[in-house]
């Protein structure tokens, strides 16, 4: 039988052959795309995808060539660089790994952009604190565009479906290259010397982001930001956001968007009026039905005043029959609360208390004297047995069977023989007086003199 011998190879040497095979077939690539998915880690590096519209590819870019770069790469930028195919083994990942990168296309632009937008925003052009409210109703609008521009076209067609009442003044100025920042910057100005305009559209068609860039200068940018009119924004197409939308009061996706904003729609508003007319009438009918039947129950309740009163007078002759029957119910209530205070004063008299208290301190008179005998003997038993006890502790007792208290020189008690000198004036206190002595001799006890012998 014959054999079929495989070669088995490992994922990892899969992959590296992979790699090797990848870097040996191509050599240094251009490519160019849109970034996203960027990542900076601590180490330094760049890890990115390169994509468009159908495919995309991971990248890295490391510490060492991301170090050159003249610019910041972020999520969305368009740039073109160079580097080599490779293969990331560890997940059998196809990689670029890139040696440069610049920006592409607009990517020049699009930095100015993110540097201006920057330096504005710290200024505070874009803050919502200084945005103006949109006026109700404008007495008249003003449009900064070109004259002979789609956006002109399509902003008055819609100013003259909507409300064809209200006046418009067109300011005219170019929207594109370099006479549009100075023609939109004196145009505003212009418009608000002459205070003419209740609210002022800045508009122009669509474009690229060079062709709107007159929207991103610094000069047009201020010049929005220091209108004292409102100002609305319709700058090229729905997806295109410049740094005039920015600082404008309110920014509309397109010139026509930006004319339905501006103004109320007249049908609509005649619409709401209608509606209101009909509420009102409603209303009013209503309220003059409500009135109606109040007025027929008022009028049915009415009582003629014959009739009111014959009431009161039967009202009172019953109130005459029941007079002296409340009187008597009254008085009957009022005797029966007197006999019950009665009652209870009786219940109150202090007579038998005063003659309860007499007897008991008759009683206690009687037994007086025997409690102070009492008491006074048990004080003497108590007196007598406390100079019992101060007899048998009295130092005087001890005196009594012949001892002496013996006061040295300096006034202290003696208690030790070898502290007094021979020749010493000493005190001895005795039972009956003291005696006043000089010390010839001092005679120690056998053991004392034993201790100091030498």
């Amino acid at each position: 039988m014959n054999t079929i011998t495989r070669e088995v190879l490992s994922v990892a040497r899969l992959t590296r052959a992979v790699r090797m095979l990848l870097e040996g077939h191509f050599g240094a690539v251009w490519v160019e795309g849109e970034i996203s998915n960027l990542a900076r880690p601590s180490s330094g590096h760049l890890y990115f995808s390169l994509k468009d519209e159908a495919a995309q590819v991971r990248c890295a870019m490391f510490r060492a060539r991301n170090s050159l770069l003249g610019f910041v790469p972020a999520n969305g930028a368009q740039v073109l660089l160079s580097g080599r195919v490779s293969l990331y083994e560890p997940r059998g990942e196809f990689q670029l790994i890139v040696e440069h990168m610049e920006p592409a296309g607009d990517g020049l632009l699009r930095m100015k952009f993110e540097a201006l937008k920057r330096t504005l925003a710290a200024d505070g052009l874009f803050e919502a604190e200084h945005k103006q409210a949109l006026p109700a109703w404008p007495t008249q609008i003003g449009i900064i565009s070109s004259p002979t521009g789609a956006a002109v076209r399509d902003i008055l067609q819609v100013l003259r479906r909507r409300n064809p009442a209200i006046p418009v003044i067109l300011y005219p100025t170019p929207v594109q290259g370099s006479a549009a920042i100075p023609g939109v910057v004196r145009a505003i100005k212009t418009a608000n010397q002459r205070a003419e305009c209740s609210v002022l559209i800045v508009a122009r068609g669509g474009g690229s982001l060079e062709d709107l860039w007159a929207f991103n200068e610094e000069a047009v940018v201020r010049a929005i930001y220091d209108s004292a009119i409102p100002i609305i924004t319709g700058v090229g197409h729905e997806i295109d956001y410049t740094l005039a939308d920015l600082a404008a009061d309110v920014r509309a996706p397109t010139p026509s968007a930006a004319a339905e904003l501006c103004v109320p729609d007249g049908r609509l508003v005649l619409r709401q009026v209608h509606a209101f007319e009909q509420r009102l009438t409603r209303t009013t009918q209503q309220r003059l039905q409500q009135l109606t039947v109040r007025t027929h129950h008022a009028m049915q309740r009415l009582i003629h005043p014959g009739r009111r009163i014959e009431q009161h007078h039967q009202r009172l002759d019953e109130l005459a029959r029941r007079l002296p029957q409340a009187i008597q119910h009254t008085l009957a209530l009022y005797q029966a609360r007197l006999r019950s205070r009665i009652a209870e004063l009786h219940t109150l008299n202090p007579r038998a208390r005063l003659s309860l208290l007499a007897q008991q301190i008759e009683h206690l008179h009687l037994r007086l004297p025997q409690v102070m005998r009492l008491n006074l003997a048990r004080a003497e038993t108590r007196v007598a047995l406390a100079k019992q006890t101060l007899s048998a502790v009295s130092p005087l007792a001890t005196l009594e069977r012949g001892y002496a208290i013996v006061t040295a020189p300096d006034g202290r008690i003696a208690r030790r023989a070898v502290k007094i000198e021979p020749g010493s004036h000493i005190t001895a206190r005795l039972a009956d007086g003291s005696l006043a002595c000089t010390v010839d001799q001092i005679l120690l006890a056998e053991a004392t003199a034993a201790r100091r012998a030498p």
